[in-house]
């Protein structure tokens, strides 16, 4: 199995490979949105918020690597702010157990019903 840490590695080999160290923070994250933005549209169409012949062009095609796209993007932010995914994540997941109980999520969840 592929760790976060070694995936964040590989990305970054790649990304000083092709000298794209030299965009801007400000560069990738504009990026990272327009592909979020992607992303959303296929939601849209596909809840019918967003209804193909009837005002809107239709959804694009391709999510998964739409996705892909915007994790990309996302570990180069990472990547040029020195920021250690696996690390931060694993610390935020331990933080989320004990700010989010699932017993109570549980019961809103049932609540919800």
């Amino acid at each position: 199995m592929t760790s976060l840490r070694e995936i964040q590695q590989s990305q970054k080999e790649f990304i000083l490979s092709r000298k794209w160290e030299r965009f801007s923070g400000t560069q990738v994250f504009s990026h990272l949105i327009e592909e979020l933005g992607e992303i959303i549209k296929h939601f849209l169409y596909d809840e019918k918020y967003k209804v193909k012949g009837a005002g809107h062009e239709g959804k694009t095609e391709g999510l998964q690597e739409e996705f892909a796209q915007a994790f990309n993007l996302f570990l180069q932010l990472a990547i040029k702010a020195n920021v250690d995914l696996e690390h931060a994540w694993l610390m935020e997941y331990e933080r989320n157990k004990s700010r989010f109980p699932k017993e109570i999520w549980e019961q809103l969840a049932e609540d919800d019903q």
